[in-house]
């Protein structure tokens, strides 16, 4: 008789979909696992928050639009999508051009760390809570994160890498945010991260030559989660005026804007074969992504950066020539390194601020928040 083996895509729950990770733990990767570890301007980070305040949240203001949200994820449309099929192109991993192969795991590394950073989130949310509306979203976000960093996984173990969840778990450094800015972190995260992957996607059903690990071809139903999960956020913010309106949280959203647009750009133009693999100039296509999330975060945010002014691109490649001449002087070493790292973040910090103080467009928040995805 054949007994089917679990797998993370058939998870009902986080707990479940961690289990079944764990269980394939002695296939990871401590090479993978040190990369995901790193704690550095440009890697994914695990965050822990006042969760008494986050339990605290009432709906009510937005209870309409919350129900039907929640009933969407306890729907469940994605079960079972996340796993090789059939459509799983083989991978020659080892006649791969080797900066290409570097480029492409670092990608997967990434991506699986951020994915399950967001997953120890929310299930910590979800153990700790005694909200039940704030503990059901938070089980299915969980959930659906835990399904996106076990699938990535299984592509990494074809490498002869993977990562370590359960150590990461323990291990990895964990960095404090207040809850309004686990809303506006998580809220971009997600809906960039929708961003990214439709425009990938998009752009490779136009261009399937260009498909050069099968997995983008999951992208559209990921991201598909990623912008259930930035609506999530988006609600939250409106159950309270203040956290998006007050002078001092306007403050606080170009800054997040700021960082999470000029963080994007500096990593994807490390990773210069990935995406001439990809078919796609890199200034587009990040340009292309920042646009739509910008379009996409008018919902919420009542300010938005303005991606036409020469400031703006002028900036994002001054923060990219810092970051590249401190990995120069980092790795140089001594002395001389370390004034290099100096200079370099302080030419990073200047072009930071460059971007921060550039004017920023008012947005008039529409009364109905809910989106669907429309790329």
């Amino acid at each position: 008789m054949n007994v089917q083996t679990p797998h993370t895509a058939d998870a009902t729950t986080v707990e479940e979909g961690l289990a079944i990770q764990q269980a394939q733990s002695k296939f990871d990767s401590e090479a993978a696992t040190a990369l995901a570890m790193q704690n550095t301007l440009l890697t994914p980070r695990f965050y822990t928050t006042d969760f008494a305040e986050l339990d605290a949240i009432d709906v009510s203001p937005v209870r309409a639009d919350w129900d039907k949200l929640m009933e969407q994820m306890r729907n469940d449309p994605n079960k079972g999508h996340f796993r090789k099929t059939e459509d799983w192109d083989h991978v020659d991993w080892e006649g791969m051009e080797p900066e290409l192969k570097a480029e492409l795991l670092d990608f997967l590394i990434s991506s699986c760390t951020a994915e399950f950073s967001g997953c120890v989130l929310y299930k910590e949310m979800k153990r700790r809570g005694t909200n039940e509306d704030i503990k059901e979203l938070f089980s299915y976000m969980s959930r659906d994160e835990a399904r996106h960093a076990g699938f990535i996984n299984d592509a990494l173990r074809e490498a002869g890498v993977a990562v370590n969840l359960g150590f990461l778990t323990r291990e990895k450094k964990y960095t404090y945010f207040r809850p309004k800015f686990i809303y506006y972190a998580t809220y971009l995260s997600e809906k960039i991260g929708y961003a990214r992957y439709i425009t990938i996607y998009r752009h490779l059903e136009a261009n399937p030559e260009h498909r050069f690990h099968p997995i983008f071809k999951w992208f559209k139903e990921w991201c598909n989660d990623e912008f259930s999960h930035g609506e999530a956020f988006a609600l939250l913010m409106r159950t309270d005026p203040k956290i998006t309106q007050s002078f001092a949280n306007k403050l606080w959203i170009r800054f997040f804007l700021t960082a999470v647009f000029s963080t994007m750009w500096v990593r994807d133009h490390a990773r210069p074969k990935f995406h001439e693999a990809l078919g796609v100039d890199i200034d587009w296509y990040d340009m292309e992504v920042f646009r739509k999330t910008s379009e996409i975060a008018r919902q919420v945010f009542p300010v938005e950066l303005d991606l036409d002014n020469p400031r703006f691109i002028n900036g994002c490649r001054a923060m990219e020539r810092a970051v590249r001449q401190m990995d120069a002087a980092k790795a140089r070493g001594g002395v001389s390194g370390m004034m290099g790292r100096a200079a370099a973040g302080a030419k990073a910090a200047a072009a930071f601020v460059s971007l921060y103080t550039m004017p920023v467009k008012k947005n008039a928040v529409p009364d109905d928040v809910r989106l669907e995805p429309a790329y």
